[in-house]
């Protein structure tokens, strides 16, 4: 199973973490199977982008981004070139890292 390397974020996980999940999962899932509990206001629909990391590792062993998602990631906060929306990134069998933005733009935030 790949690990999911959790780079440090102060609301969602201060001291980093290493997660597993099995190839095929979004990380999105998986961060939240682990009680990494990132936002997702859309219930993982890719039609918003509180779900968006940053992958600094393993971004090429991830399924490829669909128009769609490019469209939303266009209107993401701190929007990089190994951007993904983490509810639309599936994993393969290679490790990633990723980081976990320190804003969202989420008008109505809500407890999932």
């Amino acid at each position: 199973m790949p690990v999911i390397k959790i780079l440090p974020h102060a609301e969602y996980c201060p001291q980093g973490a290493e997660i597993t999940a099995p190839a095929g999962t979004s990380i999105c899932e998986a961060l939240l199977e682990h009680r990494i509990n990132i936002e997702h206001a859309c219930d993982m629909s890719c039609a918003c982008t509180t779900c968006h990391v940053i992958v600094r590792e393993g971004f090429a062993s991830l399924n490829d981004a669909e128009e769609e998602e490019e469209d939303l990631l266009d209107r993401a906060w701190g929007l990089e070139p190994q951007s993904r929306l983490s509810c639309q990134a599936i994993l393969a069998a290679k490790d990633v890292t990723i980081e976990i933005p320190k804003y969202t733009i989420n008008h109505a935030k809500e407890n999932h």
